[in-house]
């Protein structure tokens, strides 16, 4: 879609950005804001349940929760997590460094900070929290941020408890980690003010640099999540959550729009149909019989675990359940993510795909016959035990009703390839009440005015000194204030300076270069860059050798720089060492030497660094070879 295509279709976008701050303590406890990944010290096991709020209203959200019936369990260390993540112990006073973090990126952004912090309680019974609830507290309000020449209001800065890593799932048990529970996490909410998607993308960018240059915040993949709500006109504001990668925000937006546009026109069609939601009945039908010798995998295994078959008809939706929403994901698709969920199913079939899987059209056309539908219904098939397949099948006829309206309102969850999908109901207004055991913060000007004293420089104040310091040109240093990777190269650039253009280099062209290769290049852990140039500096390898090293490093994420030297063999060679292979290659070459002249210098470097790759620096073999080549010119002349 153009621009004018997206304001034509109403596009409005926010966005969130969730950003962990490395600070030495928790939230609301003493424990070290560190990741473990050695064997747990010990397990608890807890359900957790919805609560009403004041006015006696349940959160949907939460009430969706509860509802799967799911049993968590939490992994512990007895040396970095306490009894205030257990939900054993009261939390402790609110963490001083870390309102201080927040409001030196309040005052970064122009926003005005409150009067005095109250903590609230945020119901979440997803079992990220051992509480069944959140902690969390508005820092700041208002605010503006400009982006390419646009200004984009910020509505609030808030401070929370980040959730526990998800560890994994199996049948109804869920097992959590709670060394990340607890860690400070900001969020800066902006409005929906963005109108095209790659304003989102730029945005997002440039609060993350405004997070990075205060030094104060955490690095790496699952440090920094973004969210973003998107609506169009006639469709609904869609909570995209937790997308992790800079570069998959535009593709998010986009097929988030293209979704809605797809939905609307379901919608129209049903309606030019004449289906009402009166139409669509949640009867289940047991249509095992008809399958008792299908060739289907899925219906064969169901039906050797003594399992059935069952149907839900859908008056009017023949055609419409296959149609494509985003690439890959199709109406089915979004009713097949309702049926896992609430029914707790592997997945369902819908007649507009079959015959296939299997499944014969002779299969088919008896289903019709056997429920009596004609070819403008779909049918929609689930194999799976009576109670799962009811409860899943109902879900898909609730959603069905919603394709009446057209968007859902819902949290929906990103895929890899910026696709969507299904994660639960919208959470509601009744979420949030008061924290009785933490006492309000009252924000002093004395404490404005520190912090004010102290802010870092922006990245555009930084351009300078990136030029006439770091002696990048003016294209890179532009380059590297856009960076998200900022801070990192400045703390690298200031102990070794000499070879900044390299580290600005590796950051960006090498970095992008290699992601684009396919290179999980977000699985390296930041804290070995570092340590890279530390070794390019003593000589270990060559700045050739640098890709081989990250992509070394993105297949082995639990290894270090120095494995990877040894692996690589990558161990430096004398001048002498060099002086002989050139010597050895320019002889072996000496006809097209001589009939190219110093024309031949590109081949034969090629041919050189393909021995030495790695080991030395590819100037250095540039300079021997061009010696080399002059004398046997000089000796055939």
């Amino acid at each position: 879609m153009t621009k004018n295509d997206y304001e034509k279709v109403g596009l409005l976008v926010g966005l969130e950005i969730h950003q962990q701050l490395d600070t030495k303590s928790k939230l609301f406890c003493n424990c070290p804001t560190i990741i473990r990944e050695e064997e747990r010290h010990f397990e608890f096991l807890r359900r957790l349940r919805p609560t009403q709020s004041e006015l006696g209203e349940i959160d949907p959200a939460a009430l969706f929760e509860f509802q799967k019936g799911r049993v968590h369990i939490y992994e512990n260390y007895d040396d970095t997590v306490c009894l205030v993540e257990q939900d054993e112990e009261p939390p402790h006073p609110l963490d001083s460094e870390a309102v201080d973090i927040a409001l030196e990126l309040a005052l970064l952004l122009n926003s005005q900070p409150v009067d005095e912090i109250q903590v609230m309680r945020k119901i979440v019974i997803d079992g990220s929290n051992t509480t069944g609830f959140q902690r969390t507290l508005v820092i700041a309000f208002g605010g503006t941020l400009d982006v390419e020449g646009k200004s984009i209001p910020i509505q609030a800065i808030c401070l929370e408890e980040d959730a526990a890593r998800k560890i994994g799932e199996e049948n109804n048990q869920v097992r959590w980690r709670l060394d990340r529970l607890g860690i400070p996490l900001i969020e800066i909410a902006t409005g929906p003010a963005m109108k095209k998607p790659e304003e989102v993308e730029a945005v997002a960018l440039c609060l993350g640099q405004i997070l990075r240059v205060t030094g104060k915040v955490k690095r790496g993949l699952g440090t920094i999540r973004q969210d973003i709500n998107v609506s169009i006109t006639g469709g609904a504001i869609i909570e995209i959550k937790g997308v992790q990668k800079l570069n998959l925000i535009r593709n998010v937006v986009e097929y988030e729009v293209q979704r809605q546009l797809a939905l609307l026109a379901i919608r129209d069609e049903l309606h030019q149909r004449g289906i009402k939601a009166s139409k669509i009945k949640p009867k289940i039908h047991d249509v095992t019989s008809i399958f008792k010798k299908c060739k289907s995998k899925v219906i064969k295994g169901a039906l050797k675990r003594k399992e059935g078959i069952f149907a839900l008809v859908l008056p009017g939706f023949d055609s419409l359940v296959g149609r494509e929403l985003q690439p890959g994901r199709r109406l089915g698709t979004e009713f097949a993510d309702y049926a896992r969920f609430w029914g707790d199913v592997k997945g369902l079939f819908h007649t507009d795909e079959l015959p296939k899987y299997g499944i014969t059209a002779q299969e088919v056309d008896q289903l019709r016959v056997h429920l009596k539908v004609s070819q403008k219904d779909a049918v929609i098939l689930v194999a799976s035990r009576e109670k799962q397949a009811k409860a899943s099948l109902k879900a898909v006829a609730d959603r069905a009703k919603e394709a009446l309206k057209g968007v859902p309102v819902e949290t929906r969850g990103p895929l890899q390839d910026g696709t969507t999908k299904f994660a639960r109901p919208r959470p509601g207004a009744a979420r949030m009440y008061p924290e009785t055991d933490v006492a309000p913060v009252t924000i002093t000007e004395e404490r404005l005015e520190r912090i004010l004293k102290q802010l870092p420089e922006l990245p555009e104040q930084k351009l300078k000194k990136f030029q006439e310091i770091f002696g990048l040109s003016n294209e890179l240093a532009q380059i590297m204030i856009r960076s998200l990777r900022i801070d990192l190269f400045e703390e690298i650039a200031e102990k070794h300076t000499k070879v900044a253009v390299t580290i600005a280099a590796t950051l960006e062209s090498t970095w992008v270069s290699l992601d684009r290769e396919g290179v999980e290049i977000e699985k390296i852990s930041e804290e070995q860059i570092p340590i890279l140039f530390d070794r390019l500096v003593e000589g270990k390898f060559a700045k050739e050798a640098i890709p081989d090293i990250l992509t070394w490093l993105a297949s082995n994420p639990n290894r270090t720089i120095d494995d990877a030297i040894q692996s690589l063999n990558l161990g430096g060679i004398t001048r002498e060492q060099l002086s002989e292979i050139v010597e050895k290659i320019v002889k072996e070459n000496q006809e097209m030497v001589i009939e190219r002249k110093e024309r031949a210098l590109g081949p034969l470097m090629g041919l050189v660094m393909k021995q030495v790759r790695g080991r030395v620096d590819g100037k250095l073999v540039s300079e021997l070879l061009n010696a080399s080549i002059r004398r046997l010119l000089a000796q055939d002349a």
